[in-house]
């Protein structure tokens, strides 16, 4: 429960599919860089606007539209945090996402762990100035220390008792592919499946090719609802990539390039590839609830080592001007709790009874905001 893998279907390549990748791998290969993997990071507010919108009139566009009537703004489930390279022995870092504010730290021995921010005593933020000492984070304010595993204050310099109350809440938490994930439930319900691990990537027959990250003004459940959204395939992804993301100039048939199927988990998403010439490999999506209508969404590409590094990459990048196309769809539109469909949207009401198992009775509705999105 809570994810499940598919197949990536590249189509439309056509018999001259095998000379143009050649083509494109030998004018790369020839630029700096090539074999380096791709990092392409969109900033908030960078993507999902019309084009010449400053940044003044982007935050208007977004203050003034009506989010709707917004199912609970966190589902129950995993999460990434960020990728286990960030998080070396000894550091400390500092979170905001699922509305709270968090701190991520490694022990010497190896072991990550997430921790409420703020220390119960004063208040101070334990990721500003603290450090890992042992087992544990200490408060930058006045030295007190407080396990990773269960939050539980271990130490207080200058108290000759450390009260039992004394504790900070521990996330649980746990590394797979490469990346640390966090598990949220609304009841404090500890983790009801496990993350599954891609044997490829354990094993290095998988390497890593290259991310993206784009933050997407929208509602999470708006962002898995594409997959049952089957009409839209066509219309808004069918278009050739070279199309670009603007919405005004996708109609154009130069390439019909890729097209694909696929579906969702609630904050974690396996894209598999198999085609006889391109290889095989896995994009990993993840999905991360920053604030209710903030969403920072990641793709991870691995593939095949003995694959040109130039193919994963050109992958990648044709996923991200798709992606993009989306995002300009969720940044502007207003999510409808009951919305016209006819017969063949079959699939959308199918997927939001789907998605309804990762909410509790107990998640929290929001009221719907007037005016704007700052809350």
């Amino acid at each position: 429960m809570g994810w499940c893998g598919t197949e990536l279907l590249a189509a439309g390549l056509g018999d001259g599919a095998p000379l143009f990748l050649l083509f494109l791998f030998l004018l790369l290969v020839l630029l700096p860089g090539c074999w380096r993997p791709l990092e392409l990071r969109r900033g908030p507010g960078q993507v999902g606007y019309l084009p010449g919108l400053g940044p003044s009139r982007r935050l208007s566009a977004r203050r003034s539209r009506r989010p709707g009537a917004l199912p609970p703004p966190f589902p129950n489930g995993w999460y990434r945090v960020l990728d286990s390279a960030q998080l070396p022995r000894g550091a400390v870092r500092s979170l905001a996402l699922l509305g709270e504010r968090l701190a991520a730290f490694r022990t010497q021995d190896g072991q990550a762990h997430v921790v409420d921010a703020y220390c119960p005593h004063l208040g101070a933020d334990l990721a500003a100035g603290g450090r890992v000492v042992g087992s544990c984070i200490e408060c930058p304010f006045h030295g007190w220390r407080f396990r990773g595993e269960d939050g539980k204050c271990a130490h207080i310099p200058y108290a000759k008792k450390v009260p039992d109350f004394a504790k900070v809440r521990s996330w649980p938490c746990c590394e797979v592919n490469g990346m640390l994930l966090l598990w949220y439930h609304c009841d404090g319900t500890g983790p009801a499946w496990d993350v599954p691990e891609q044997p490829e990537i354990i094993a290095g027959d998988w390497v890593f090719r290259g991310q993206t990250e784009h933050f997407v003004d929208a509602h999470i459940q708006e962002i898995p609802e594409n997959a049952a959204d089957t009409a839209h395939l066509a219309f808004l992804h069918g278009p050739a990539i070279l199309s670009g993301s603007d919405l005004r100039y996708t109609k154009s048939r130069l390439w019909d390039f890729m097209k694909h199927v696929w579906k969702v988990g609630p904050g974690l998403v396996f894209l598999i590839f198999k085609h006889a010439f391109l290889g095989r490999g896995l994009i990993l999506q993840t999905v991360t609830p920053l604030e209710p209508l903030l969403q920072n969404v990641v793709h991870k590409i691995y593939y095949q080592k003995n694959v040109p590094a130039i193919i994963p990459k050109f992958i990648l990048r044709a996923e991200c001007i798709q992606f993009e196309r989306d995002v300009t769809i969720w940044n502007n539109k207003q999510y409808l709790h009951k919305p016209l469909l006819v017969c063949e949207d079959a699939g959308i009401q199918k997927h939001r009874r789907w998605f309804e198992q990762f909410y509790s009775e107990r998640s929290v509705r929001p009221a719907v905001p007037k005016g704007d999105l700052d809350w």
